[in-house]
């Protein structure tokens, strides 16, 4: 991961230009190895049936490129395709077992280190300015924001980060529940990304995600005149062992910060930040009041 918690003034830094590796196409360099592993295992146990990709694929329905290409190393294989094949290959659970080895694969190599923080994290508050925090995010909108990315993503590497970004959101469902907290900018909830009815939708889902007891969204009104947030959005995690960990995302790079003075500099602003928006319950009724008009 990077974060070393006993090592006061160390920073660490990931880029997210791509965020992440792809699915079909060249794999990141702690990915690539797994997946040809996987890739080379699948090949055997279906040559070991006596079947050919094409009939591999029509009895797990898929197509005998994503055969092709899972067992070329090219494609992560998701946890479908392994059940299916092992029970179509009838490998006694051989197959299936190596969900356990892809499963943190999922997650693009650029927020696999922020994920595994967010599965730790007892608290955690996020600001956002230009859009609506991923684990806020519906699925059709979150989908539309990695569509028009540029450069562009191929279909493949789309479908990856959404998926990953979906199951981030297993945060809300965690036992004992985390504290979690976001602050919104007012636009970004009146930007219509992906068209009016996604937003229509995502206005909704914040209203369903805002009433959850452990969970408190604000609005950052446009007109506040002072305002902390100046230096752009950040997230805030602190986690069970008593530690706490920044994370700030820019165009090129994102930042993981474990310097204490750093990360003490960002919980002040983000408890300003608070301080200035809209109460919780004040936030909702603007919400409901944005969903009427959109």
């Amino acid at each position: 991961m990077g974060v070393d918690n006993g090592g006061a003034g160390r920073t660490d830094h990931t880029t997210d230009g791509a965020d992440g590796a792809c699915w079909d196409g060249e794999a990141d360099e702690d990915s690539a190895g797994v997946i040809r592993t996987v890739g080379r295992q699948i090949k055997l146990w279906r040559e070991g049936a006596g079947l050919t990709q094409s009939e591999l694929g029509a009895a797990i329905r898929y197509g005998v490129d994503q055969v092709s290409s899972v067992e070329r190393g090219r494609r992560l294989a998701k946890p479908e395709f392994l059940d299916k094949a092992d029970e179509v290959l009838s490998a006694g659970g051989k197959i299936a077992a190596m969900k356990s080895d892809v499963a943190d694969l999922r997650y693009p190599r650029k927020v696999r280190h922020l994920t595994r923080l967010e599965e730790q994290a007892v608290e955690l508050g996020a600001y956002g300015n230009h859009n609506v925090h991923g684990l806020v995010q519906t699925e059709e909108y979150t989908r539309a924001l990695f569509e028009m990315r540029r450069p562009a993503y191929s279909p493949d590497e789309i479908e990856q980060h959404v998926a990953a970004r979906m199951a981030r959101q297993a945060i809300f469902d965690r036992k004992p529940a985390p504290l979690l907290s976001f602050v919104q900018e007012e636009v970004t909830l009146r930007r219509p990304l992906g068209g009016r009815m996604v937003l229509r939708r995502q206005l909704e889902h914040l209203l369903v995600v805002g009433q959850l007891r452990h969970v408190e969204i604000q609005v950052m009104p446009t007109s506040c005149e002072d305002h902390a947030g100046m230096g752009g959005q950040l997230q805030l995690l602190k986690l069970q062992d008593g530690t706490a960990v920044g994370h700030w995302e820019g165009q090129l790079h994102s930042r993981l910060v474990s310097d204490p003075k750093e990360v003490l500099i960002m919980e002040m602003r983000y408890g300003i930040l608070r301080a200035q928006a809209l109460p919780p319950r004040e936030s909702l009724t603007f919400i409901e009041r944005l969903l009427g008009e959109t």
